[in-house]
């Protein structure tokens, strides 16, 4: 990946639609590489307005306005703006180019690229395999919808630079000439279907990561998941596959106790399954799709060994929290969807604790009445969604509302026996309660000292 040496923004009159981390980092950028940027927000007040204006970038705030949409040379959006808002539709329309600000950022990279996309998982597999090849010796920038913003890098990048990006459905469906040397789809199922109008469309963003890809790259793919692998049909690239399962002859896999890399009758070991300190199996596929990207930047095993021992796995992602009593709690705040959810309740034994519920972005919540019943499981519901999920899963297992976190936990613990878990996998956005996945994530493992607290009091006592 060079460089994208005819493409110029100097002298052009650009609008950053969205003023989130993503946008913000793109209007400076635009800034610096000689645009008249205007910064467009619906919210009436940013944290760095004063910044912004020191810059040079024009702020028009309280909404969106056609006019500096329609005058505009190009138009870059920010993630989290929908692709077909109707006032960017318009000029769209009219003949303004619009584009994301990953494929902005992306034409001023000069490095190679590794984009990491999928239904779960991408930020645990981007920083795992981020580690891996600083471990094996790259020079790597982690970041995309993870850490920082694509463009707030570019200045970074140098022509060694590896940069391992994560990426969105929402960033993928605004690009047109995102190029990633290697390409991994770690999974597939519905979701953010409050923003993409069908499962079809959702699914055309993320083919799109393979859209740009020659013989001479590299798309790893998930060989247990049949959906996954078929919408890289297409693709022009080479495959490394990797499996949980262990069903293919070449690709990536667990040998006995060890991560290897299988061809044919070959055996190269990677890892070994002692080093990994991450909770649920699919967390392991997670770094088998890692050490694929690993694998194939001729990252040997002792160095992703060392990167997976050293790694703990990422916060709000099945992450232990505390034990009270006996028992255990663990923030899976990350998990937003139906599918998420499911895997998480899955790594876990008979009588977890499940606290499920937000704001509802599609999918079935009867998908998830097999594991939780096989399991024996209780769920406490929360936010918007309770209606739904008492509709899909009362009468079929113990069942609780809670009208705010702190009740969650305690009606929760009250529910557990010693020995058990209580897992906050929610299946849901968090808008509805809290500012995001990490502030609800927050929020549950502060209720949850709080609960260790008291405890250890009463005991004393």
């Amino acid at each position: 990946m060079t460089a994208d040496l005819r493409f110029s923004v100097r002298g052009k009159r650009v609008t950053v639609v969205g003023a989130a981390r993503s946008g913000v980092a793109a209007a400076e950028l635009l800034v610096r590489r000689g645009a008249s940027v205007t910064l467009t927000d619906v919210r009436e007040h940013l944290d760095d307005e004063e910044r912004l204006r020191q810059a040079g970038v024009e702020l028009e705030l309280g909404g969106h306005t056609p006019a500096p949409l329609l005058q505009a040379d190009l138009i870059v959006t920010s993630p989290g703006v929908p692709h077909r808002q109707p006032l960017i539709e318009a000029a769209r329309q009219a003949g303004v180019p619009v584009i994301g600000e990953l494929e902005l950022a992306s034409r001023w990279l000069r490095g190679r690229i590794v984009a990491i996309t999928g239904t779960k998982g991408k930020s645990t597999t981007t920083t795992l395999t981020g580690r891996m090849l600083e471990a094996g010796g790259h020079r790597v920038l982690v970041g995309g919808n993870i850490g920082h913003a694509l463009s707030a890098q570019v200045d970074e990048s140098t022509e060694d630079t590896i940069h391992v990006i994560e990426a969105s459905s929402f960033q993928l469906e605004a690009t047109d000439t995102f190029h990633p040397w290697i390409a991994v789809l770690l999974n597939f199922s519905p979701d953010h279907l409050d923003r993409h109008a069908t499962v079809d469309e959702y699914a055309a963003a993320k083919r799109r990561i393979f859209e740009r890809q020659t013989g001479e790259d590299w798309a790893v793919l998930n060989a247990d998941d049949p959906i996954a692998l078929a919408m890289a049909d297409a693709s022009r690239s080479r495959r490394l596959l990797f499996s949980l399962e262990g069903r293919i002859t070449d690709g990536i896999v667990i040998d006995g106790d060890t991560i290897v890399r299988r061809a044919g009758a070959a055996r190269e070991p990677l890892v070994p399954l002692s080093a990994i300190r991450l909770i649920g199996p699919h967390l392991v596929a997670d770094v088998l799709a890692a050490a694929a990207v690993a694998s194939l930047a001729g990252v040997d095993g002792p160095a992703m060994t060392r990167a997976v021992e050293a790694f703990p796995g990422l916060e709000h992602a099945l992450e232990p929290v505390a034990e009270v009593g006996g028992v255990r709690f663990v923030n899976d705040s990350k998990a937003t969807n139906i599918e998420a959810a499911r895997r998480a309740i899955e790594s876990f034994d008979r009588g977890v604790v499940v606290i499920l519920g937000g704001r509802f972005k599609g999918g079935d919540f009867r998908d998830l009445l097999e594991p939780l019943a096989s399991r024996q499981a209780t769920v406490i519901s929360i936010g918007e969604s309770r209606p739904l999920v008492g509709e899909a899963l009362r009468g079929h297992v113990a069942l609780h509302e809670a009208d705010d976190m702190s009740s969650a936990v305690r009606t929760a613990f009250a529910s557990a026996a010693p020995g058990q878990t209580v897992v906050l996998a929610p299946a849901c956005a968090s808008f509805d309660m809290f500012r995001d996945y990490a502030a609800r994530g927050q929020a549950f493992k502060q209720e949850v000292r709080r609960l260790q607290e008291e405890w250890n009091v009463m005991r004393e006592q």
